[in-house]
């Protein structure tokens, strides 16, 4: 555990536009210099990625940037990220992963020099390494290949390095639908965090040795299949919520390897990583409801430094082609958020606490991610010796916050999931304080049939 103590411990200073330790890009973006930026984030409609249809896909993103950076510019955005994940095809074919970075370069570089708009590029590949079965996780064609892609988009210019890392996840998916803790902290804290320190280190090299910026992970596919499980009744929300704390404790390795932010937009437990890092951190919330559904649409942009859209498909809609569309939206929200900031600290808190609010009382999901909560997961955190006790005591407070809120009146918990409280705190109270003897439990009980300790170096 690098990280000792908080950079922002005053929940009044977990707010959007604003961290200790903003990141330059080359354009002359700060982010979290006292500005919210947009990030726009894409895909493409439904197409198959092949040989054959190569040129289609390429055709489509040439659509997407010129469109999206026009529209910002005619909207007099003060800069934008975009952000390039990859689809599956393209991180197992690396070359075509590199064209289309290529043509969103060309397309920021065109307009650039057309309106002077400042942009960056954040490069995504997609963690293929659970194609595999059991996943292979520190060799192979498929670690080889992303790699590459990783190497060839820093060289061509791409600035943010990031990914949805998946190490832990042929556990977790069945720990989320048994409602078992030990195995997802196993999961997350355990073999998580040791495949996230064996990446990291690489990814922080890669992103040194072309002078670029390794950004951040996100345990989207933990926290975020969690809250979908959630929004669709198949798991408990307070599960879910417990779930999002321990989350942060995987994704804050990337940190503690070098990562610099800002952090991945789907990591919602990016506040509590904040908190802890003094770095930015991209959020999404109600403009993502194009990929998934949530229930802190608002709160997620209370202390976001870039503000963004999860993946929308290049679509026609009525108003132009959905990149485009989503781009406006991002740059109004961004708008107000700088609006209140110029107006002075009352009117950013004022606007910081609606956000906040509007959402907070109503899903346990929401309440722990509130910038008091996430400061009082953050210092549970750091106050840890491990990974494993981080992930325990990060859970546990996570627990007594929504108890004592719960009992108080200040979040609405459904009266079929109050006594999941007592039973998870329950479960936390029997787990080994011994990590050593914590990993021999889950190893005599794991399906080896799903995961290879020793690509987690067990």
């Amino acid at each position: 555990m690098k990280y000792k103590s908080l950079a922002i411990s005053d929940p009044a200073d977990l707010i959007f536009g604003a961290a200790p330790h903003p990141v330059d890009t080359r354009s002359g973006m700060r982010i979290g210099g006292g500005t919210v930026y947009p990030e726009l984030n894409f895909t493409l409609p439904p197409i198959q990625i092949e040989e054959s249809t190569i040129d289609a896909v390429y055709r489509n993103y040439e659509q997407i940037i010129s469109g999206a950076l026009r529209r910002a510019a005619e909207l007099e955005v003060p800069g934008v990220v975009i952000e390039f994940e990859t689809l599956p095809p393209m991180t197992e074919f690396p070359q075509w992963g590199q064209r289309i970075v290529e043509i969103l370069l060309e397309g920021i570089r065109d307009e650039e020099a057309r309106s002077g708009l400042k942009s960056v590029l954040r490069v995504t590949p997609n963690d293929n390494r659970e194609f595999e079965r059991p996943p292979l996780m520190r060799s192979g064609r498929y670690f080889d290949a992303m790699l590459e892609l990783f190497h060839t988009s820093a060289a061509s210019g791409a600035e943010l390095l990031s990914i949805e890392s998946v190490g832990g996840k042929e556990l977790h998916d069945d720990a989320l639908l048994n409602g078992d803790l030990p195995t997802s902290i196993f999961s997350l804290c355990i073999l998580g965090a040791r495949d996230m320190k064996f990446l990291w280190t690489r990814l922080d090299a890669i992103a040194k040795e072309h002078g670029v910026l390794s950004a951040g992970d996100t345990a989207c596919g933990f926290g975020n299949t969690a809250m979908v499980l959630a929004e669709q009744r198949m798991i408990p929300r307070v599960f879910a919520a417990v779930v999002r704390a321990v989350t942060a404790v995987r994704s804050l390795v990337a940190y503690e390897c070098g990562a610099v932010g800002p952090g991945k937009d789907c990591g919602y437990e990016n506040p509590i990583l904040k908190a802890i890092t003094g770095f930015p951190m991209a959020m999404e919330g109600k403009t993502s409801a194009c990929a998934h559904l949530s229930p802190m649409g608002n709160l997620a942009a209370a202390c976001c430094d870039t503000w963004s859209n999860e993946s929308v498909q290049n679509i026609k809609l009525l108003g132009g082609m959905a990149p485009t569309c989503y781009m406006e939206q991002l740059a109004y929200d961004c708008r107000l958020m700088n609006q209140a900031s110029l107006e002075g600290p009352e009117s950013a808190l004022a606007l910081q606490r609606w956000l906040v609010n509007s959402d907070a009382h109503l899903d346990p999901q929401a309440f722990v991610l509130t910038p008091y909560s996430s400061i009082e997961i953050a210092k549970a955190i750091v106050a840890s010796d491990s990974h494993y006790h981080a992930g325990i005591a990060a859970a546990r407070t996570a627990i007594d916050l929504m108890d004592k809120a719960n009992r108080g009146g200040l979040l609405r918990i459904a009266s079929n999931e109050s006594h999941w409280l007592e039973h998870l705190r329950d479960t936390l109270d029997e787990m080994p304080d011994s990590e050593d003897e914590f990993i021999s439990q889950q190893l005599a009980i794991a399906d080896h049939s799903k995961f290879l300790p020793s690509e987690y170096g067990l």
